[in-house]
């Protein structure tokens, strides 16, 4: 075999090992990529299905129940536009409250249920998700343009 066809083999199987880093490198990259979605976004069908995603917003006043069970917690993620329920079966973190905002991750369930695997709250007075704040603002915005 020539030498150049040996410098050929050798960058074509360089490429092709690259190639196949590359993909691998995307395939993980994809699979653990989540994205935000406000209750309104949810309510419109704008989320994906059988895939993981956040929603954030504020915790609705009196919507925080808790199974006989002890583990399991139900309570209603909303943006003051939309409300979505959510199902949640762990500990929840000591900020988790009515009236504060919060972002929750996991699936939504075929009877509309979010069914959450992790629960993230505000961690001080001043402190909210930016995703759920930009979702609080743009949900006041619609409101104050229907009222006009």
């Amino acid at each position: 075999m020539k030498s150049r066809h040996k410098r050929l083999t050798l960058i074509v199987a360089g490429l092709a090992l690259l190639g196949g880093a590359v993909a691998l490198i995307l395939s993980a990259f994809q699979e653990n990529l989540v994205f935000f979605h406000t209750p309104t976004e949810v309510a419109e069908g704008k989320a994906p299905t059988g895939r993981a995603f956040r929603i954030g917003g504020l915790v609705e006043g009196g919507s925080i129940q808790r199974a006989a069970d002890g583990i399991t917690v139900n309570f209603i993620v909303t943006d003051t536009a939309k409300r979505i329920p959510v199902s949640y079966k762990g500990p929840l973190p000591d900020l988790f409250k009515e009236g504060k905002g919060a972002v929750v991750q996991g699936k939504l369930g075929p009877d509309g249920t979010f069914l959450a695997s992790e629960v993230l709250a505000k961690h001080d007075e001043n402190y909210m998700p930016p995703e759920a704040q930009h979702a609080l603002d743009q949900a006041h915005k619609a409101e104050k343009t229907l009222k006009q």
